[in-house]
């Protein structure tokens, strides 16, 4: 099981391929916060609702000084099927590897369905401008999550 970061932690730096299989890095967007957020599957219900209302919410979290991206387990090849069947305008990032779902300690044990089972923690992590984490976020929920986040952050 990965260990859970905390605030004032400093964000495990990745670099990850994009829908377009461009590589994303977190030390692009140094000097603006960052919410990076973590769910299991594209083109499921729960994390297109998520995504739906992070793209939903992009400029206002742009105008704010955040930028988002969202990582998961799947390939580019998915990622870009799920933007366009989604219109989506947020950056995913896929972690095939899970290297850096584990470094952020979104990847471990969890209950689905009353059983313990092993996989993706859906999780958001705000890194602030000097790449140190603000706020981490465990086991939120897909459905008014980037509602709540907005009220949080005072967006």
């Amino acid at each position: 099981m990965s260990e859970r970061l905390q605030p004032g932690d400093t964000a495990p730096e990745f670099t990850l391929p994009d829908a377009d299989g461009t590589p994303v890095s977190l030390a692009d967007h140094k000097g603006r916060k960052v919410i990076v957020y973590f769910y299991p599957a594209a083109l499921t219900p729960g994390c297109t609702k998520q995504a739906c209302d992070f793209t939903d919410n992009l400029q206002l979290l742009a105008d704010a000084g955040y930028d988002v991206i969202g990582v998961s387990p799947d390939k580019p090849e998915k990622l870009a099927k799920f933007r366009e069947q989604e219109s989506l305008k947020v950056t995913l990032v896929g972690d095939p590897e899970k290297k850096v779902l584990e470094a952020y300690g979104a990847f471990g044990e969890k209950k689905l369905y009353g059983k313990v089972v092993t996989g993706v923690i859906r999780s958001t992590v705000v890194v602030d401008e000097e790449g140190r984490v603000e706020r981490a976020l465990y086991n939120v929920k897909a459905t008014g999550h980037v509602a709540k986040l907005l009220r949080d952050l005072g967006v």
